[in-house]
């Protein structure tokens, strides 16, 4: 992108060497505590690259950043939370201006928020980057909602904000486990080729005629039920991820990229399921339901797995997340 001639901005809470060390932007010398910055000496004339470790104080850093988009909207500007959760302190300026501003003022934003998101047993505060609450204000366009799962889907959707000709708002929900996960890896021809796909779908076990449930998803969760379903040779279910869940992708003039099409590719099913980590008072099922029983064929509609309704986004056990985490792919597979 900097050799494409796009400014990028990252500023976050510990964003120069990445949170969970998954990224190396600064080379720090422990002998005379000079600072080098690889991405800003790419190649003569590239666009400028700037990283910020940030503080913990979210309210004022994210006003700034947004602040930053709207007077320089031909940059990526990203703000990277440490954990998701940690977004909750710059809850007002989400409402008042991210979600809101072009509706209220007519001013866009392509500000770009990467919130680290998914149960992986952190406990309740370092578990959600509550997603329920940017799909509750979807409307009008407003944002982008989205949770890629490759390293390629991850890389085209930034690119994509900024080669389009206009501005948005962008959520990005990133499991962290994902950083290492065996199987969450892109090759470079997927890297240098193709789009942003708002539904992925892996080659189905058995012939489309022979699918009997399909069960949607988004985020990490995917490749726990793609593992145990090849494991088990149950080879009757289909796994879709909803890489993109706002806009939904259910515009019919999106020949690629629209459930209905998709779901026209299984005449034989029986059986919908949405299947979530979060508690069903979160997450994206109260969003999702709605939408699904818009385009779903009159005979079938879709049913909820996941956690019960929960006052906390997780269990403070591990023990308990993991006994949660069994059940759900459980009752997706069973």
């Amino acid at each position: 992108m900097l050799l494409e001639g796009t400014p990028v901005r990252l500023s976050g809470q510990d964003s120069a060497r990445g949170t969970f060390s998954q990224r190396h932007a600064v080379f720090h010398d422990y002998e005379g505590g000079g600072a080098y910055t690889p991405l800003q000496h790419v190649t003569p004339g590239q666009a400028r690259f700037e990283v910020y470790n940030s503080p913990l104080s979210e309210f004022g850093v994210l006003g700034f950043e947004f602040g930053y988009s709207v007077a320089d909207p031909l940059a990526l500007v990203l703000w990277e939370a440490q954990y998701g959760d940690f977004v909750n302190g710059a809850q007002v300026i989400i409402d008042q201006f991210i979600t809101s501003a072009e509706s209220k003022w007519g001013q866009p934003s392509g500000l770009t928020l990467l919130l680290p998101h998914g149960q992986e047993g952190g406990g309740p505060e370092h578990s959600s980057a509550r997603l329920e609450r940017y799909l509750q204000q979807c409307a009008e366009n407003n944002l982008q909602v989205c949770s890629p799962t490759t390293p390629a889907q991850h890389f085209h959707l930034l690119r994509r904000q900024m080669h389009r000709n206009f501005r948005k708002p962008l959520i990005v929900m990133t499991p962290k486990s994902l950083l290492r996960h065996p199987m969450a890896v892109s090759s470079t021809a997927d890297l240098i080729k193709g789009r942003f796909r708002k539904v992925l779908y892996e080659r189905d076990p058995l012939p489309a005629k022979d699918i009997a449930r399909v069960v949607f998803c988004s985020g990490k969760l995917f490749y726990e039920l793609y593992q145990e379903r090849n494991k088990r040779k149950l080879g009757h279910i289909a796994l879709l991820r909803l890489e993109q869940l706002y806009p939904f992708p259910d515009d019919p003039q999106d020949v690629d990229d629209n459930i209905q099409a998709i779901l026209k590719r299984y005449p034989n099913v029986k059986d919908v399921v949405w299947a979530q980590e979060e508690p069903k008072n979160m997450g994206a099922w109260s969003y999702v339901e709605p939408r699904f029983r818009d385009v779903l064929p009159p005979k079938l509609s879709v049913r909820y797995i996941g956690r019960k309704d929960a006052a906390s986004p997780a269990a403070g056990s591990h023990r308990v997340h993991h006994d949660e985490q069994e059940r759900i792919i459980e009752s997706t597979l069973s």
